[in-house]
C-alpha cells in the first residue's frame, strides 16, 4: 500500500453539522448554478430585450452577440479566476463569514442585472455577471470546507451529496427554470427570485460557529501568482470569444496566445519556486485529488454542449422553440441528475471512486453521441434530445459524489480551503472555458456556413438552417472529445480501492 492509499482516521469535528446549515448551504450554492447558470439558455431572449429587438434586425446593438457571450462566461471565469484566493481566505478568516459575503455579492450582481437597460445595459450587465461570479468564488470553497469540518463519515457523504444536488442538480433544472421564467414572464424576474434564495441562505447560515485554519497554518498570500494567473487567463479567454472577430491570424490575437502561453509557464516556474503558493502543486502529487480535479475540469467543460444545443433549437427553428419549449427538452436532465445523485453516493460506498467517475464520464461521453446527428427531422431529433440530456444528467449524477469526496478527502485538514478552491476553480474554469470553446466553434461555423460534415450526412427537412445545424454538430463532436479524455484521465490518475489519505 503506498502513501497516496493509505488509510486514516479523521477527527471527529467538534461542531456538528445540521439540516438547517445544510439547507442555507445548497440555497447558496444554488444561486450561482441554478440562476447565475440560466444565462446560457436565456441569452437571445435578453439580447433581444436589450436592444429592443432581434439581434439580426439591429444595426448597432447595445449589446452585441460577442459581448453576449462574454456575459455567459464571464460568471465561471471571474468564479475561477478568484476561487483559490477567496477558498484562501476563508480559511483565514472564516468559512462562514466568506460564505455570507457570497450571497451578499450575489444579491448585488443580480440587482445589477434586473436594473440593466439602456445606453448602461452593457456595463451593468458585464459587472453584474462578474458580481455573480465572485459570488460564486466565496460560496464554493467555502461551503465545501464546512462541508469537510462540521460533518464526518456517512454523515458527510450524505452532506456532499445534498451539495451535489444544489450544484450539479442547480444546473440541471437551469435550463428549464429559466425557459419557463423567461418565456412566461421576464428573465428578469429570474434574478428577483435569486435575491430572495440568497437572503434565506444568509439567514440560514447566520449564528453558525465560526470555522477556520489552524493558525500556523496561515501564510501570506500570493499576489504575484493570482495576478500572472488572470492575466494568462484572460488572454485565453478574450482569444477564444473574440478570435473570430479580431481575426484568427492577426497581430493581436497571435500577441494575445503569446501572452498565455508564457503566462502558463511562468506561473508553473514561479508557483513551484515560493514557499506559499497561489496554487499548491504539491497537492497533485496525490493521484486521486489530481484525477477528481482534471476530469471535474473536462466535464465541467462539456456544459457548453448544453448551451449550444439550446441555442441551436431556437435559432433552427424559432416557430417551434423559445426558451421554455426548449428547456423543457432537458427535464430528463433534471430529473435524472437530482434523482440519482445519491445513487452516486451508494456507488461510491460500495466500489469507492474511480468505478463510478468513469462510469458517469462514460455515460456523458454517450450523451454527447446522442446530440450529434443533427441532420435528422426536427421530430426525430427531439426524442435524441430528450435521450441524450437525461443521459447527461445520469452521468454527471453518477460522477459528481464520488469525485468531490474523493477530492475532499485527500486534502490535508489545514489546506481544506485553498484545496477545495482548486477543485472548484477546476469546475468554475472548465464550465468558463468549455462555453466559450462551445460557443467560439458554434457561432464561427454558423457565421461561415462552412459545411464539412455535408459531404458525408444528407441534412434533412429545411435546408435553410443547414449550416445551424452543423455548426451544432461539430460543437457536439467537440464535447464528445472532452467526456473521452476525461475518462481516460481517471483511469490514469485514480487507483483502483476505496482508501484515502486524509492527512
Amino acid at each position: 500500500m503506498n502513501a497516496s492509499q493509505a488509510v486514516t482516521t479523521p477527527a471527529k469535528p467538534t461542531y456538528q453539522g445540521n439540516d438547517k446549515l445544510l439547507v442555507g448551504i445548497v440555497l447558496g450554492v444554488l444561486t450561482f448554478w441554478m440562476f447565475a447558470g440560466t444565462v446560457g439558455t436565456v441569452a437571445r431572449t435578453m439580447l433581444t430585450d436589450l436592444n429592443g429587438g432581434p439581434i439580426d434586425q439591429i444595426t448597432h446593438p447595445t449589446v452585441s452577440l460577442n459581448q453576449m457571450n462574454l456575459a455567459v462566461s464571464i460568471t465561471a471565469l471571474f468564479s475561477g479566476l478568484f476561487i483559490v484566493f477567496m477558498g484562501g481566505l476563508a480559511d483565514r478568516i472564516g468559512r462562514v463569514r466568506i460564505a455570507i459575503a457570497g450571497n451578499v455579492l450575489g444579491i448585488a450582481g443580480s440587482l445589477l442585472l434586473v436594473f440593466a437597460a439602456g445606453g448602461a445595459a452593457l456595463p451593468m450587465l458585464l459587472t453584474g455577471r462578474a458580481l455573480q461570479g465572485l459570488s460564486a468564488a466565496c460560496i464554493m470553497p467555502a461551503t465545501m470546507a464546512l462541508l469537510k469540518s462540521y460533518w464526518d463519515g456517512a454523515e458527510r457523504q450524505r452532506a456532499v451529496s445534498m451539495w451535489s444536488i444544489g450544484s450539479w442538480g442547480g444546473s440541471g433544472v437551469a435550463a428549464l427554470f429559466g425557459g419557463f421564467v423567461a418565456s412566461n414572464y421576464n428573465w428578469r424576474a429570474i434574478f428577483y427570485v435569486s435575491i430572495v434564495v440568497s437572503l434565506a441562505a444568509i439567514a440560514l447560515m447566520w449564528g453558525t460557529p465560526e470555522s477556520k485554519a489552524e493558525a500556523t497554518a496561515h501564510r501570506r498570500f500570493d499576489a504575484p501568482g493570482l495576478l500572472i494567473f488572470m492575466v494568462t487567463v484572460l488572454a485565453l479567454m478574450v482569444v477564444l470569444i473574440f478570435g473570430r472577430q479580431i481575426g484568427w491570424s492577426s497581430p493581436s490575437t497571435l500577441a494575445l496566445v503569446a501572452v498565455a502561453v508564457v503566462g502558463a509557464v511562468v506561473f508553473f516556474l514561479v508557483e513551484r519556486s515560493r514557499s506559499g503558493p497561489f496554487i499548491d502543486f504539491g497537492l497533485f502529487k496525490n493521484t486521486t485529488f489530481t484525477g477528481a480535479t482534471l476530469s471535474n475540469f473536462l466535464l465541467n467543460a462539456t456544459i457548453g454542449l448544453l448551451i449550444v444545443s439550446q441555442q441551436m433549437l431556437q435559432i433552427a427553428r424559432p416557430e417551434l422553440f423559445d426558451p421554455w419549449k426548449a428547456g423543457l427538452l432537458t427535464i430528463g436532465y433534471a430529473v435524472a441528475i437530482i434523482g440519482f445523485i445519491r445513487v452516486g453516493e451508494k456507488l461510491l460506498r460500495r466500489f469507492g471512486p474511480r468505478k463510478p467517475m468513469v462510469w458517469g464520464a462514460s455515460i456523458v461521453a454517450l450523451a454527447c453521441v446522442a446530440l450529434v446527428p443533427t441532420n435528422l427531422l426536427v421530430g426525430q431529433y427531439e426524442v435524441l434530445a430528450v435521450i441524450a440530456y437525461t443521459l447527461f444528467g445520469i452521468g454527471l449524477a453518477f460522477y459528481a459524489t464520488p469525485s468531490t469526496d474523493a477530492a475532499l478527502a485527500n486534502l490535508p485538514p489545514a489546506q481544506a480551503g485553498s484545496g477545495a478552491g482548486i477543485y472548484k476553480m477546476a469546475s468554475s474554469l472548465g464550465g468558463a472555458i468549455g462555453a466559450a470553446l462551445s460557443l467560439t466553434i458554434f457561432s464561427s461555423f454558423l457565421g461561415s456556413g462552412v459545411s464539412i460534415v455535408g459531404e458525408l450526412l444528407v441534412t434533412q427537412g429545411i435546408q435553410e438552417n443547414a449550416a445551424v445545424r452543423q455548426a451544432g454538430m461539430v460543437t457536439f463532436l467537440f464535447n464528445l472529445v472532452l467526456a473521452l479524455i476525461a475518462v481516460i484521465s481517471i483511469l490514469a490518475t485514480v487507483p483502483k480501492g476505496r482508501t484515502y489519505n486524509n492527512d
